[in-house]
């Protein structure tokens, strides 16, 4: 069965509606058309918006179900929310947040009966900081590596989601591994571009919120029964320098694939351009 969403209008929920990649999603999957409803712990109530709380499984549960006056159920779940990187609280607390976030919002759309999920994992999933060099470059969807406690309730996630999706036929779950996500308002930082480290924590790759919503888009869409991982990054790094005199120097010895192109991200874009269509509309350069 087609669990995706092109061609007609649905009512989708996007947990963290309120942050970057947040408000780039709900702003896309508007202007589609779509009826989105927002969930996020900041923010002002209104049409199209609820504070909720994700770490109560009730208010979860229950804001999924329906919140009066604001709508009757979701047909789609975009699961954002999350404390965005490890340091802004102490590590046990990260993990201890966004794995119990996540799993509160998972199982209450089991129960509520929301089959089209789309889920933010990372970079931080394959490898991040990247101390350790991965198998092979461009890093691709294959290896799962987690170096501190952000990245290891990200492998946590997955694993959850990999498991729920099996739970109903219908279920469709996709992790999208976002990389670093770029506002419009944050090229400045590429004024770094020429320095030989810059960006080797995220092997050079960034993502535009932007072009990080129409990945979600192009997920929901595409949305099949099952579990599926996609990297999210622009399909060109974010140095000045050659992709393969970069891998070389930051990472010696590790094989770097045949047709690398001259600028091509380290981390993978190659399944979701060759299976989505996905293609980054943005570019520092």
């Amino acid at each position: 069965m087609d669990c995706g969403t092109e061609g007609y209008e649905m009512r989708i929920g996007v947990t963290g509606s309120g942050g970057k990649l947040g408000r780039a999603t709900v702003e896309r999957l508007r202007a589609a058309g779509h009826d989105v409803m927002g969930f996020d712990l900041a923010g002002t109530p209104g049409p199209g918006f609820t504070r909720v709380d994700l770490t109560d499984f009730g208010q979860t549960l229950d804001a999924f179900l329906s919140v009066t006056a604001r709508h009757d159920g979701l047909d789609a779940l975009v699961h954002l929310a999350a404390i965005p990187v490890n340091g802004l609280v102490p590590d046990a607390a990260t993990f201890h947040n966004n794995i119990t976030v996540s799993f509160n919002a998972l199982f209450a759309a089991h129960r509520a009966g929301i089959r089209t999920i789309v889920l933010a994992s990372s970079i931080t999933a394959m490898g991040f900081p990247f101390e350790e060099a991965p198998p092979s470059l461009p890093v691709d969807e294959a290896y799962t590596s987690a170096n501190n406690t952000y990245g290891l309730g990200k492998v946590a996630e997955e694993a959850i989601a990999a498991q729920l999706a099996r739970w109903h036929p219908d279920t469709s779950i996709t992790a999208l591994r976002f990389t670093n996500v770029v506002a419009e308002d944050e090229y400045a930082t590429f004024d770094r571009a020429t320095e030989p480290d810059y960006r080797r924590d995220l092997v050079g790759s960034w993502i535009d919120a932007r072009d990080g919503a129409l990945a979600v888009a192009m997920a929901l869409s595409a949305a099949q029964p099952g579990f599926e991982v996609y990297n999210v990054a622009a399909p060109e790094s974010g140095n000045t320098q050659p992709s393969r005199e970069v891998a070389a120097r930051w990472f010696p010895g590790t094989p770097a694939a045949d047709d690398l192109g001259e600028f091509e991200s380290l981390m993978s874009t190659r399944k979701i351009r060759e299976r989505l269509g996905f293609a980054a509309e943005h570019d520092w350069r």
